[in-house]
């Protein structure tokens, strides 16, 4: 019988053949924390009696989420994790190198991998091919110091995405309408394997995109077939020789097959207070949007500032609509300013962050306040996500939340384009 991806992969790093429901030991080929979740695995890392990590290259810290540190609690907490890092000969990502998702895309993850991080955005790495998953931060430390942990295999829901976009919707749009469309515990600890011809042509940040957001649906990851189109990517990266193409048997056993026309996508906003309550932007117009923010592991990529900034070229922000704009690496920042995005955005009126997490969740840069909303690029819109429980967030794409920066009001980004 043929096997899902993720069958495949953990069949691989189990070296076993496993299937859906088989309870598995895999190697790990990356072990990530960042500095929200890494001071407790550290502490329970040196609770449990570790001294060293099974293998100090592929034992990761990031700092990241709150960066540069907002107050004496999170510095010191920094502090824990580059001395960890020194003493036991881990890597370590300081202030201003960007979000630890898409540090590991760029830098790290390979096609076929494990990666699992305490983080639940972990599954981003899912759209360059790997079973990238999220669990606590004491499951971490275990695997820090053996290298190894335990799944359960998924079962998998296979999404066929089939024909052209329309002009101003993107992959945002895809996993926001997906999710609107199962709920929010849809694909509970099951893997949402996308293809189709939609699929096909999409570029590795569109696929990052979606496979971040597989999460809010409950998925334990959202994976991509390895293709030539991940291939390119790789090369750019200047890590071609990572490449190995994985992609499913055709005769795969899948639990469900959701079928979305890719033609009759709006672009689509979640509304307060979750993910799966979604509407399309033109149904929000009239909904007045004090801040915006464009970035994060979900939307910070060098693609999504280009749309942003194709739409707010010449512009300037609604007087009573700031803007914050937070590049999602270092790489992407010095990217963005070689092409004239940074001066667009400046000169727009936004305000340019330091690559991180930024205004994400909600510890500084860009907290809200009372009764404020937000239209923001991330993945979330819990009650109090950005800092305020009193506030509002709704979440779409770039290209609707350039759009919205210079109305002050949610609008379709195909009104401006």
């Amino acid at each position: 019988m043929g096997k899902t991806l993720a069958e495949k992969v953990l069949s691989r790093k189990s070296q076993i053949d496993v299937y859906a429901g088989d309870i598995i030991v895999a190697s790990v080929d990356l072990a990530f924390v960042q500095d929200t979740t890494g001071p407790l695995t550290v502490r329970e890392f040196e609770a449990a009696g570790f001294k060293s990590p099974a293998n100090g290259r592929k034992t990761v810290l990031f700092l990241d989420h709150a960066t540069p540190s907002p107050n004496r609690q999170l510095s010191n907490d920094h502090i824990l994790l580059r001395s960890f890092a020194r003493r036991t000969g881990s890597r370590l990502f300081d202030v201003g190198e960007g979000v630890c998702h898409q540090i590991v895309a760029e830098s790290l993850v390979k096609p076929g991998d494990v990666i699992i991080g305490a983080d639940s955005h972990t599954v981003t790495a899912g759209g360059l091919g790997a079973f990238a998953t999220g669990m606590g931060s004491s499951d971490v430390a275990v695997a820090f110091a053996l290298g190894k942990t335990w799944f359960r295999v998924p079962e998998s829901i296979r999404v066929v995405v089939s024909g052209s976009l329309q002009k101003g919707v993107y992959a945002k749009d895809i996993i926001l309408h997906l999710i609107g469309s199962i709920g929010a515990d849809g694909a509970t600890y099951q893997s949402l394997e996308f293809s189709g011809d939609t699929i096909d042509t999409m570029s590795v940040s569109g696929r990052l995109t979606i496979a971040n957001m597989a999460i809010e649906a409950g998925a334990k990851v959202g994976l991509f077939a390895a293709d030539e189109v991940t291939h390119k990517y790789l090369i750019e990266q200047a890590r071609g020789d990572d490449y190995q193409p994985i992609s499913p048997d055709t005769d795969a056993s899948y639990i469900r097959k959701i079928t979305i026309d890719a033609t009759k996508i709006e672009p689509t906003v979640s509304k307060p207070h979750t993910v799966d309550n979604t509407a399309t932007a033109k149904e929000l117009k009239g909904t007045m949007i004090q801040q915006v923010f464009i970035g994060t592991c979900t939307n910070g990529r060098l693609e999504d500032l280009a749309v942003a900034a194709s739409i707010l070229e010449g512009k300037k922000r609604h007087p009573e609509t700031r803007v914050i704009i937070a590049p999602a690496s270092k790489k992407i920042l010095l990217q963005a300013i070689e092409a004239g995005y940074i001066q667009t955005f400046i000169e727009a009126g936004a305000a340019i962050l330091p690559p991180g997490c930024a205004a994400c969740l909600g510890l500084h840069q860009g907290v809200l306040g009372e009764g404020e909303a937000c239209l923001s690029t991330a993945n979330r819109n819990f009650k109090g996500r950005m800092g305020n429980p009193d506030a509002f967030i709704y979440l779409g794409s770039p290209a609707t939340a350039a759009a919205t920066a210079i109305s002050g009001e949610i609008t379709d980004p195909r009104e401006v384009l």
